[in-house]
């Protein structure tokens, strides 16, 4: 493992300047998951730092609360990639690994919360290498149904990074995490003899500033349920281009686009303050039902159904 003292971590200045000061803090978790951060001799306040990104681990899960990633359009890289999934040592058994994704009848990809290219910049080649090989540690992964880690997300993940920040060569600020829940539904296969609970909700918070100075932000939430059911992965749920436009063209924003307030309501998390464009009147439940992803969706349509472009979007 590299030296981690070379690791830059979060930096939440990032999109501070000369004529204004934002400061974008990590996420707050509330009283009850606060206590259930990873905390470690090494990591005192439970900040793990890579490059360019740092997480906030879950002790009960051995899953992040969420990842924190800066990301400078202007300093991406194309650097040749290494997919090479491994344990962070500094963390020892407080992760999952391999054994997550190996389970009978697993659907599950190693999905990154931080996205490898967001952190694949530099001021040279190697610094964006060794950024981008960062993110392939299993602290840095979260268990994604396969149709929704390679189709949906990816293209939300896709449209915020090409579409947007390295074309405009934005810095920009980026938040991800799974909603960690304590009724989330067991895989119906032990891991090393422990049940587990897969987390069925994944969102992406993103924020920026524009021409006038000031700091926007907006939030995404996607849900896995139907899909993790349809293939019968987990148990039975227990019952309980212009600055106007930017990152609002992806076509599917209105259903996977909401409220910062849902995400903070249902992950628990309490995120800065920001000028928020979209507002989502829809109730909840009808929130939670639209962001469920279509088993039925064909993978070769999704261009075409979902389309990733963003209307609306409001970052």
């Amino acid at each position: 493992m590299e030296n981690d003292n070379l690791y830059n971590g979060f930096d939440p200045l990032f999109l501070a300047s000369e004529e204004t000061e934002h400061f974008i803090n990590m996420p707050a978790l509330s009283t009850l998951k606060l206590g259930d951060k990873l905390i470690t001799d090494t990591f005192e306040s439970g900040v793990i730092p890579y490059f360019n990104y740092s997480l906030i681990l879950s002790k009960s899960r051995k899953l992040a609360y969420f990842t924190a990633s800066n990301i400078d359009g202007s300093l991406f890289k194309k650097v040749p990639r290494k997919d090479s999934w491994r344990l962070d040592p500094r963390l020892k058994g407080a992760q999952w690994g391999y054994e997550l994704y190996s389970t009978d009848n697993s659907k599950f990809d190693r999905g990154h919360l931080t996205k490898r290219e967001d952190v694949q910049w530099g001021e040279t080649v190697g610094l964006a290498f060794k950024a981008a090989d960062s993110t392939f540690y299993y602290s840095n992964s979260v268990p994604q149904h396969k149709d929704l880690n390679r189709d949906v997300w990816r293209s939300l993940e896709d449209y915020i990074l090409h579409a947007e920040t390295t074309k405009c060569k934005l810095r920009i600020t980026v938040f991800t995490g799974p909603v960690l829940l304590e009724n989330d539904p067991y895989l119906r296969s032990p891991v090393n003899g422990e049940s587990v609970r897969v987390p069925t909700f994944f969102w992406k918070i993103v924020y920026f500033v524009k021409d006038d100075g000031q700091l926007y932000r907006v939030g995404f939430l996607m849900s896995q349920i139907s899909l993790l059911q349809n293939d019968e992965v987990v148990e039975e749920l227990e019952s309980d281009n212009s600055q106007e436009a930017l990152f609002l063209e992806f076509k599917q924003a209105g259903t996977y686009q909401v409220n910062i307030s849902t995400i903070e309501e249902l992950a628990e998390l309490s995120f800065e303050s920001a000028i928020e464009p979209f507002k989502d009147i829809r109730p909840k439940e009808l929130i939670f039902k639209e962001i469920d992803i279509d088993p039925d969706l064909e993978s070769d349509s999704l261009e075409q159904t979902l389309g990733f472009r963003i209307d609306n979007i409001c970052l």
